[in-house]
């Protein structure tokens, strides 16, 4: 039986083990045939920001990551609008594409969902 799942990344830990982590629920949820989307809220979406340069800090960068979301069927990638907006962000700043939702959405976005992980 299928479940949904709705994974919550608000942390901009850039290249840090907790992002790789987090994507690798994401793709082995994926992999395994449930319905797998991701929220993007607060500093997590300075993940998705194009450009980033971590080789400068000595971390591996996430972007590819990310990128390969779409490998494991994961198409549904969200990013709160008050987020982007509060880091002078906007969708053509992200390496992937994703939709938008408003603050005022998510506890109903949230609530659509079986199972609900932040990380």
């Amino acid at each position: 039986m299928q479940k949904k799942f709705l994974f919550v990344m608000r942390s901009a830990t850039r290249g840090g083990v907790r992002i790789r982590e987090s994507l690798d629920m994401v793709m082995t949820a994926a992999a395994f045939d449930q319905a797998v989307r991701l929220l993007i809220l607060d500093d997590g979406v300075f993940l998705l920001k194009r450009g980033q340069r971590p080789e400068a800090s000595k971390l591996a960068p996430v972007a590819p990551l990310f990128e390969a979301l779409a490998l494991y069927d994961v198409e549904d990638v969200w990013v709160e609008r008050e987020s982007l907006e509060a880091r002078g962000l906007t969708e053509e700043d992200l390496v992937i594409p994703v939709g938008v939702v408003e603050r005022a959405d998510i506890a109903r976005l949230s609530a659509e969902h079986d199972i609900v992980v932040s990380c």
